[in-house]
């Protein structure tokens, strides 16, 4: 049985910290999804963290449908979450539903997120209507990147720090059923967990909050040369992936690899007819 948007939210009430990974594929997928995470996520991140894109913004709807799929092929446990992209839910809310609805009926997701608050709060109203669940996204905006002018901790002044409040009661009212707060405060961040009777989940938002999300590839360095101040590596794949791809390259250069041990043999008397015939092959007989 996968986790629910209700088992999610049980685990503010019992006081139970909630973390949340993004995936993007299946053996990904399948080693989160072992390992206990309770929610994944199919961010757009994916744009830049595996299609090479500079920010979020190319991410399709196509795309998201297909790591989704590749993301619930994986797991059999966590609830999955997937990221409506940019331009998804914006131009009208009835494209907004049609579109959360592929992301559930087609790729097989659990529930949408999408970015903003009282912008976007008749469209979770809506797309939450149409029996489909909503995780909001307030705070940083990666979607906003171009109106922010790049990647910047929000909330700092009076004015923007009730700004996101506002956001994040407007996110609530509005039926979702649980917020990315993301480079915010943490003071902040803590104000709107305590607001809030939704799960809050932080990325970059400090302690405060009901859980915590963050990107695989900055946790276990698939990107070695950047790592977010908000992250912590855990481990060390890229370097480690780097090593093992220098290796194979001198021991095939060295005729070291592929030893007896990795293939198959054939049976000596076929061998010697078989090389008794490749004349006879090569003249077509």
């Amino acid at each position: 049985m996968r986790i629910t948007v209700r088992d999610i939210r049980a685990m503010k009430t019992r006081g139970e910290p909630i973390p949340m990974l993004t995936a993007y594929d299946t053996p990904t997928a399948r080693l989160l999804d072992q390992a206990g995470v309770p929610i994944l996520l199919v961010g757009d991140s994916v744009g830049m963290v595996v299609l090479g894109y500079e920010d979020t913004t190319r991410v399709t709807m196509a795309d998201m449908i297909h790591h989704v799929q590749a993301v619930v092929r994986g797991s059999a446990r966590a609830c999955i979450v997937a990221d409506m992209p940019f331009m998804s839910y914006t131009v009208s809310v009835e494209r907004a539903v049609e579109n959360a609805g592929r992301l559930i009926q087609e790729a097989g997701a659990q529930a949408v997120k999408l970015e903003g608050g009282t912008t976007v709060a008749e469209i979770i109203r809506r797309v939450v209507a149409a029996g489909i669940p909503v995780m909001g996204h307030v705070g940083l905006t990666p979607q906003q990147v171009l109106n922010f002018g790049g990647y910047r901790v929000q909330g700092r002044s009076l004015a923007d720090a009730e700004a996101v409040l506002r956001d994040a009661i407007a996110v609530e009212a509005a039926g979702a059923f649980a917020i990315v707060l993301e480079c915010i405060p943490s003071e902040l961040a803590g104000l709107v967990t305590e607001t809030l009777s939704i799960p809050t989940i932080g990325i970059g938002a400090g302690p405060a909050c009901d859980g915590q999300v963050q990107v695989i590839h900055d946790l276990v360095g698939w990107l070695p040369d950047f790592t977010p101040k908000h992250a912590k590596r855990y481990a060390e794949l890229g370097a480690a992936m780097r090593s093992a791809a220098e290796q194979y390259l001198a021991d095939v250069r060295g005729k070291q690899f592929p030893g007896p041990e990795h293939g198959w043999s054939l049976d000596e008397s076929v061998r010697r007819a078989l090389k008794d015939r490749i004349a006879a092959i090569r003249a077509g007989q």
